[in-house]
């Protein structure tokens, strides 16, 4: 059996509800739901992961997955879509997820040992310095296990939204540099404390996705080159285990003129102004999930794709993300 999975970056979902947490269904906020709502009718997820989503309230009274219920209800009638999520985070914009119930199994799964949650403090050495430094998720990365409807388990999946490495402060050129650095090194902390996860999964035999918005690439700018090694290599795993390598969904980046291609978002250089393509949604699989159809859903690179055309233009307005999604082959 073929499952549809995908990741999408929804650009502060949580704007799209009330203070009670139901749908608005009026003014933009109508208007984008809508968009989205074409998306995922085209994209068909029997599996999505969500970044930026609603928000969770730390006494539960709120929470992500009860207003994706609502939203689905709302401007998905007659799908029988569920929602799931995680830990709380600190702010806002939460990781969820939403999936099709007669399809699909879909459990909050996370690791509960003192020292190893992902809402918790975690020491990680960074600088390969032999010190390790206290870091701790913003957004406590979201921990599933995948069945099918007779609960064979399928996957486990990380969904995550790791480190932004812009800066909006005003500083100096110095203090940029500083920033930048500070922000990197929390960026990799991250990465290598999900990957530590994934290891474990990996050790105990059960297949594992990682997916989400993890604000970078393949070793593809200056601070990744001086610091030889990209959150994403980090993700992938250790050469020397190949076995245990994370494959990406979609095929290798190239540069042109306006950046990376293919190209899930794009961001404006703070110095030079100019508009940057970048790759920085990501799906990675490991090696026993067989899988095809690995793609952006983006307009401008996807031309001879009708389905991808069909929803250009919610596409291009309900978010500053693409989707990433790829069928799972069973």
């Amino acid at each position: 059996m073929d499952y549809q999975i995908g990741v999408y970056n929804i650009y502060w979902m949580r704007d799209l509800f009330d203070k009670d947490g139901n749908p608005k269904t009026s003014g933009e906020e109508k208007l984008r739901s809508e968009w989205i709502a074409e998306i995922i009718l085209a994209m068909d997820p029997d599996f999505l992961g969500i970044v930026e989503g609603p928000n969770t309230l730390v006494s539960q009274t709120k929470t992500a997955s009860a207003q994706l219920e609502l939203w689905t209800q709302e401007f998905l009638p007659g799908s029988n879509y569920k929602g799931v999520h995680g830990f709380p985070s600190p702010g806002q914009q939460e990781l969820c997820a939403i999936y099709k119930a007669d399809r699909l199994k879909v459990l909050f799964t996370p690791e509960t040992a003192a020292g190893k949650r992902f809402d918790e403090p975690f020491l990680m050495d960074t600088t390969d310095r032999l010190i390790k430094e206290q870091y701790k998720h913003y957004r406590p990365p979201l921990e599933l296990s995948i069945l099918d409807t007779d609960d064979s388990f399928i996957s486990r999946v990380i969904v995550a939204h790791t480190k932004s490495k812009g800066i909006f402060d005003k500083v100096d050129f110095a203090r940029y540099e500083q920033l930048s650095k500070r922000d990197r090194l929390r960026l990799f902390a991250e990465c290598m404390h999900i990957r530590e996860r994934v290891d474990a999964y990996l050790e105990k035999g059960e297949q594992t996705m990682v997916m989400g918005d993890i604000n970078d690439g393949f070793e593809l700018d200056f601070y990744e080159n001086k610091f030889s090694k990209s959150a994403v290599e980090l993700l992938m795993g250790d050469p020397w285990i190949p076995e245990f390598i994370l494959k990406p969904v979609l095929p290798r980046p190239k540069l042109n003129a306006y950046g990376w291609s293919p190209n899930s978002s794009r961001y404006r250089d703070r110095i030079t102004g100019d508009e940057f393509n970048v790759l920085i949604d990501h799906i990675l699989v490991s090696q026993g999930l067989p899988f095809k159809n690995g793609k952006v859903w983006n307009p401008y690179t996807e031309k001879d794709d009708p389905l991808i055309q069909s929803v250009k233009f919610p596409l291009i307005k309900a978010s500053d993300h693409f989707p990433v999604s790829f069928t799972l082959t069973q």
